[in-house]
């Protein structure tokens, strides 16, 4: 049940303060952005009620949430903020103690709520971040810098390797604790969907004992929208200016059950994602539909590997289908995984009406696989950086959508016109 807001007269915007009088010891983290909403996800320095108090320059007085952090929840708590103004500044901080004798707070931190009906947008997309490797990432700051107004995680972010509600919950408060992520976070709304290893081991399916775990705790650290349906899978979506992203689950259901096209075949989606995933599709008013998993939509990459969605080549043929039939414009596809970023044309014209171009972003900071500079006859580029993410560009009038990959420096390694342009 979403809190109910209260009006409190309390400033907001005092001085910075040490981390070791701060409530919290991870976040905040703004999670989904909507024009009139927010949520907002941080981790308690101990049990007890925090506060998360919001306000604006025009409105001084602060709306006032609290929320109960608890050990069983390994201290995690999100508030939803509704009633927000399109288009607004807002300041926001988080402290503990009682509303008429407050406790120690963090500093204050800012965002914008988007326009109502917003005609650009600029999303930033990575995947696979490995802290114990790179315990340093100025890519996130290049993020900043380069105009993102989201972040979207396409999984291995972090790198667990297993279920263990324990080792789950400590990967994730060191991988918070990224110093770049971790200025980044208050800032800009977090998206995440996961892929292997952080679901709990590397190139698995849902097949994999105890995920139940797992799931927990992705739901406990992040902000997301919604997580799956009826206890089952992470999938979600937000609409963020003309683009929808539908953030899909590739590892909870694989291969748990026959396969909704071929019940001699093992499934990847699942019956219940793919219903979900047909009904968000047909009823999207965006002009751009970005289908996003963890794993690559291609078979191209390192030899033996068949943790793709070219592995489930039924599935995604009836996904290409459905596209076709519904005559459903303006998807692209975006993946990562393979620790390769790549650009591939899927020759799909005869199928989708168009053809999909998909968009591979890995390593943003992880070692780079050679091997997976694998041939592929739509393939329009290939690199290998350590520390790269990918941006996405759209209006809705005219109809463009442009695709940027760039370096932890800002050098632009790609840049593609998928729809629109010259």
């Amino acid at each position: 049940m979403k809190n109910t807001l209260c009006i409190l007269a309390l400033a907001v915007g005092q001085a910075p303060q040490d981390d070791a009088a701060s409530p919290i010891t991870h976040g905040p983290m703004l999670g989904t952005l909507t024009p009139t909403s927010v949520r907002v996800w941080a981790r308690a320095l101990e049990a007890g009620e925090l506060w998360i108090e919001l306000s604006t320059e025009a409105h001084p007085d602060t709306r006032v949430v609290n929320a109960q952090a608890a050990s069983a929840n390994d201290l995690c708590v999100t508030w939803t903020l509704e009633g927000l103004k399109p288009g607004s500044a807002y300041r926001y901080q988080v402290r503990s103690g009682e509303r008429d004798r407050p406790g120690p707070s963090t500093e204050s931190f800012a965002f914008e709520t988007p326009a109502k009906d917003a005609e650009t947008v600029r999303l930033a997309f990575a995947s696979c971040a490995d802290d114990r490797r790179f315990p340093n990432q100025p890519v996130w700051t290049r993020m900043r810098e380069a105009g993102a107004e989201a972040v979207v995680m396409l999984g291995d972010m972090p790198y667990i390797d297993s279920t263990d509600p324990k080792v789950q919950r400590e990967r994730y408060r060191a991988f918070y604790s990224v110093p770049e992520l971790k200025s980044l976070m208050p800032h800009l709304p977090v998206y995440a969907t996961w892929d292997d290893h952080d679901f709990g081991r590397n190139d698995t399916n849902g097949l994999l004992p105890e995920k139940e775990g797992a799931r927990d705790t992705f739901g406990l650290y992040h902000a997301n929208p919604s997580l799956g349906e009826g206890g089952e899978g992470v999938y979600t979506s937000f609409r963020a200016g003309p683009v929808e992203v539908f953030l899909l689950d590739t590892r909870w259901f694989a291969a748990t059950e026959p396969s909704f096209v071929d019940a001699d075949k093992p499934t990847l989606l699942g019956s219940q994602q793919w219903a979900w995933l047909k009904e968000r599709l047909a009823a999207s008013t965006a002009t751009f539909k970005i289908l996003a998993s963890g794993m690559i939509w291609n078979g191209a990459t390192r030899p033996f590997k068949t943790d793709h969605w070219a592995h489930y080549p039924h599935e995604r043929a009836a996904l290409f289908a459905y596209l076709g039939e519904n005559k459903i414009e303006g998807v692209v596809l975006v993946g990562g995984d393979i620790h390769r970023s790549r650009a591939v044309r899927h020759a799909t014209r005869d199928v989708v009406g168009y053809d999909l171009v998909e968009l591979i972003s890995s390593p943003l900071a992880n070692f780079v696989i050679e091997a997976a500079n694998a041939p592929h006859p739509g393939l329009l580029k290939d690199m290998g950086v350590d520390q790269s993410f990918l941006l996405i560009d759209a209006s809705a009038d005219p109809p463009r959508l442009t695709a940027r990959f760039q370096d932890k420096d800002g050098k632009t390694l790609y840049e593609l016109d998928v729809f629109g342009g010259d």
